[in-house]
């Protein structure tokens, strides 16, 4: 979107100020259909570290994610300019990318729909 929904900012400001974690959200973006939960970013930010601080080839970059975590982020009282997704999946015909969960990090202004809640499917 070349101006961002301002229901959509509203939706990740609430979740910025912490206020909440457990707002199911699926968007499109860049064609691609993406599902799961909104975290704070500094909370997503925390998580992904530490998953990459796990790893023997990727622990290097942990620290690029707790680093100066102000730094290309809006100041308080801005409007957020990203999503933070945990636990997401990118839907990809009838299944979900990965089946588990991952972390996703969406521009707000490349969201060209969405909707409240998450997708999951069914073998039934």
């Amino acid at each position: 979107m070349s101006n961002a929904d301002e229901l959509l900012v509203d939706m990740a400001a609430m979740v910025e100020s912490e206020q909440s974690n457990q707002m199911s959200l699926t968007v499109v973006a860049g064609g691609a259909v993406i599902t799961g939960r909104l975290a704070p970013e500094a909370v997503w930010r925390q998580r992904v570290s530490e998953i990459l601080r796990d790893s023997d080839r990727l622990g290097p970059f942990s620290g690029v994610f707790t680093a100066d975590e102000t730094r290309d982020r809006p100041g308080r009282g801005e409007p957020p300019t990203h999503l933070h997704f945990h636990v997401a999946r990118i839907l990809q015909g009838s299944m979900g990318i990965p089946e588990t969960g991952g972390m996703y990090r969406v521009a707000i202004k490349d969201v060209s729909a969405w909707t409240v809640g998450d997708f999951s499917y069914s073998d039934s």
